[in-house]
């Protein structure tokens, strides 16, 4: 993903890296969607998913093999798009978000639902402890936008 470890973050933009069961867990900190927009480019035998939550934009992206497999916004799932756009269907109606094929509309809690669709998509739990615990932070100030 080009994030450099261990650098500064002059600007105060940079990514976390959290130790979690099953994986690793990115939690970026800006505005310019640095880990949602690296996803898809992941090589070979890496599936990742991503959600972004700022004023702005929102979004979900489940990726695996460096191809997309799902994205969509969370208030617009009958907007989604990929190699395999319903492959999580069950799961995000089980969550919540909503799943028919009429306009976009609003969730109860669609950040903690796209999140928990993230550890069914992946298997990768992020524990209250782990979270708690160190992360190895990296600078995305090189990177665009900010450059």
């Amino acid at each position: 993903m080009n994030v450099i470890p261990g650098t500064p973050r002059e600007s105060g933009f940079g990514v976390a890296a959290y130790a979690a069961c099953g994986g690793t867990v990115l939690i970026e900190h800006g505005r310019a969607e640095i880990v949602f927009h690296k996803i898809e480019p992941l090589p070979v035998g890496t599936a990742a998913a991503a959600v972004c939550a700022i004023l702005d934009s929102d979004g979900f992206a489940y990726c695996v093999d460096g191809r997309q497999i799902t994205a969509f916004g969370r208030y617009g799932y009958c907007l989604r798009e990929g190699g395999g756009p319903d492959r999580l269907q069950a799961d995000v109606g089980d969550l919540g978000l909503p799943v028919g094929d009429e306009e976009p509309q609003f969730a109860g809690n669609p950040v903690s639902s796209a999140l928990a669709l993230t550890e069914r998509a992946t298997g990768v739990h992020l524990s209250r402890a782990r979270y708690a615990g160190p992360a190895l932070v990296g600078s995305t100030d090189h990177l665009a936008p900010y450059r």
